[in-house]
C-alpha cells in the first residue's frame, strides 16, 4: 500500500467539507480528479473509505483510521515546512561557537545577549571542549564559528576580522616592574607567569614576546578563571599578560599596575572563522557585526 501526503490531505478535506464538490474546491482540483484519487486509494486499501450515499459523506471505519493518521502527520509536515521556510529566509539556524581565546567570554557574552534578542530561533551554543581542535571541527560542521587570533589558510573557511586589541602586562602595585614604562621579554626571566590553561602557541605573552626573544620565565602557572588570576596577581604570586578588554576595570585599581608590552606596543587581531558559504546568512552576518562593534565599547570602558 502506497499512501501519499495528498491522500491524507484529500481524506481530511472531504471529512471537513462533507462532500467531494466542496473538498475539490478547497484542494483546488476537479471533482472528477478527486473522485478518481479516492477510488484509487480505496483499491489500495481494499475497502471503502466513505459511505457515499450519506449526505454529508461520512467516513467508514477504514476512513476514520486514515483521518486519524492525517490529523497526526499533516501538522508535523506543516511544522517542518515552516521550519525549512524559516531556514531559507535566514530566520533560524545554528550558531555553535568554539573559542581558542580563553578570555573571550568577557566580550562574547554581551554580544550573545544582544544577538539572542534579534535571533531568538537560532540555536546558540558554546563548544568549549573543542577549543584545541576547532578548525577541523568547523570543516566537519561540528561547530559553525571559531574565535581565534591565529588565522590559517584552510580551504572553504573564511576568517573575518573582528577587532584589534593590546596584550597588557598586569602586576601587583608594589611590584618592582611598576617603575618601568613598558615591559620587555627579558623582564620575565625571574617572574612566575599566571596564564589560562592553554598551550603556549595560544598565549600572547609567548607568541608575541618570549618565544621570538628565546626567553624563558622563571615559572608558569595555569589558572582557569580570570578572577583567580587577578586575585593571585594582587597577592604577589605572579604576573600576567591579558587582553586590554579584560583589564578595563582594574586600570585605576590601587592593587594593580598595568603596562604595555614594548618597546613597540604589541597589537593583536581577533578573527571569527566560518565556513565560507555560511558568511552571508543573515544571522551570521549580524553576529559578525556585533562582534566587531560591542567589544570595542568594552575596550573603551
Amino acid at each position: 500500500m502506497y499512501i501519499e501526503l495528498r491522500h491524507l490531505r484529500s481524506i481530511r478535506a472531504i471529512a471537513q467539507a462533507g462532500g467531494l464538490a466542496r473538498a475539490a474546491e478547497v484542494l483546488n482540483v476537479t471533482q472528477s480528479a478527486l473522485s478518481h484519487q479516492i477510488a484509487g486509494l480505496e483499491d489500495q486499501v481494499g475497502m471503502a473509505l466513505f459511505a457515499r450515499r450519506s449526505r454529508p459523506m461520512t467516513l467508514s471505519a477504514a476512513g476514520m483510521r486514515l483521518l486519524r493518521a492525517a490529523d497526526r502527520i499533516l501538522p508535523e509536515i506543516t511544522a517542518l515546512e515552516d521550519e525549512f521556510s524559516a531556514l531559507h529566509r535566514g530566520k533560524t539556524g545554528r550558531l555553535h561557537i568554539a573559542i581558542q581565546c580563553h578570555a573571550c567570554f568577557d566580550w562574547l557574552f554581551p554580544v550573545l545577549e544582544l544577538f539572542r534578542h534579534s535571533w531568538p530561533e537560532v540555536d546558540v551554543d558554546i563548544r568549549a571542549g573543542l577549543a584545541f581542535d576547532s578548525f577541523p571541527a568547523l570543516v566537519r560542521e561540528e561547530v559553525d564559528l571559531v574565535i581565534s587570533s591565529n588565522p590559517e589558510s584552510i580551504d572553504g573557511v573564511t576568517f573575518h576580522p573582528l577587532f584589534d586589541y593590546h596584550p597588557v602586562f598586569v602586576a601587583a602595585s608594589a611590584h618592582p616592574l611598576a617603575a618601568k614604562p613598558f615591559i620587555q621579554a627579558a623582564d620575565f626571566r625571574d617572574q612566575t607567569i599566571l596564564h589560562y590553561p592553554v598551550g603556549r602557541d595560544k598565549l600572547d605573552v609567548f607568541t608575541e614576546l618570549l618565544t621570538p626573544a628565546k626567553v624563558e620565565p622563571a615559572a608558569t602557572r595555569p589558572v582557569e578563571l580570570t578572577a583567580v588570576i587577578l586575585m593571585l596577581v594582587a597577592a604577589g604570586r605572579g604576573v600576567a599578560v591579558m587582553p586590554d578588554w579584560v583589564l578595563r576595570d582594574i586600570k585605576t585599581h590601587a592593587d594593580y599596575i598595568t603596562r604595555p608590552l614594548g618597546p613597540q606596543t604589541v597589537t593583536k587581531r581577533l578573527f571569527a572563522a566560518t565556513r565560507s558559504e555560511d558568511a552571508e546568512k543573515p544571522y551570521m552576518a549580524h553576529f559578525l557585526r556585533l562582534g566587531r562593534s560591542e567589544p570595542v565599547k568594552l575596550q573603551r570602558g
